[in-house]
């Protein structure tokens, strides 16, 4: 039974603004991924000199001017203002990080978590239906398929952490007027390692234009879409946490996502549901041991 939740904000998903979604994106940053490595002076001097170097031969061979340089500067602190710096790095940076990341791994592929990742969303045992408002739009879509290690040992009690925009695009606690967990789960496997999620089809969307990341892709000549994903993360003792994202095939954008994070594996064909409403799609993940 879908799980009926209010909204106390007067006002809307489309009164979304990039510097609040920015802040917001940045607190989350700060609350889930405090990281702290030790790195050796040899490894950071190695990264720092070529990054550094790399700035240094892109100026000399285009002849940047110092009032090109300074514009970029003043962008630079803008970026941090508006709290778009985990929207800069999910966007151009963390496809390529994630296929570094990721390059041994026998099992599913995975692709970027993108910024708007929200820890611990309600536990949902399956068959599940996501929190959703009781007049949520959007065509029904159950998700569903069997989590399983790279030898084919399923993995009973296996959890899918899934997240995804609405029908407009929009995600909870990152757009005014959607209750807290919209659209937003913790579903745990059963016995068998299989999941059932009863949701709705998400909507493409732009990334937020009216900040210093937008001004960036309207000096570029960019465009600023992503093509329409559902966002997991799916995890069990003993073996890897795969975070993934799944498109939908005949989306327009699969060919120039703006975060360049689309791969054939994770493109998903639903189909219409035999005498119901709405459509479902099979997708089985195959999960990496932790190396000892």
């Amino acid at each position: 039974m879908t799980e009926q939740i209010a909204t106390t904000d007067s006002r809307t998903e489309f009164d979304a603004k990039a510097a609040e979604s920015g802040q917001q994106a940045t607190e989350r940053y700060q609350e889930n991924h405090r990281v702290e490595i030790e790195v050796s002076t040899e490894r950071v001097n190695l990264l720092a000199v070529e990054v550094l170097n790399s700035l240094a031969d892109t100026i000399r061979r285009h002849k940047v001017s110092y009032d090109e340089f300074q514009a970029v500067k003043g962008w630079l602190i803008q970026v941090g203002l508006d709290g778009e710096w985990p929207l800069f790095m999910d966007v151009w940076v963390e496809h390529v990080i994630e296929d570094v990341a990721t390059e041994a791994r026998h099992g599913n592929k995975g692709a970027i978590e993108g910024p708007y990742y929200v820890a611990q969303a309600p536990s949902l045992a399956t068959p599940a239906t996501l929190p959703m408002r009781a007049d949520e739009a959007g065509t029904p879509l159950l998700f569903q398929g069997t989590i399983t290690t790279v030898d084919g040992t399923v993995l009973p009690g296996a959890t899918v952490e899934i997240w995804h925009a609405d029908s407009h695009g929009f995600y909870s606690q990152y757009s005014p007027g959607l209750p807290e967990w919209n659209l937003r789960g913790t579903v745990i496997a059963d016995e068998h390692g299989r999941f059932q999620i009863n949701t709705i089809e998400p909507a493409p969307y732009q990334v937020p234009t009216d900040g210093a990341c937008g001004k960036l892709i309207a000096a570029a000549g960019w465009h600023a879409w992503r093509p329409a994903h559902l966002h997991l993360k799916v995890s069990a003792p003993g073996q890897q946490l795969l975070t993934a994202q799944l498109y939908f095939t005949g989306d327009r954008h699969l060919s120039d996502d703006i975060a360049s994070a689309v791969k054939p594996e994770l493109i998903l064909s639903p189909t219409p549901v035999a005498g119901g409403p709405g459509e479902e799609v099979t997708y089985d993940f195959v999960l990496d041991p932790i190396s000892a």
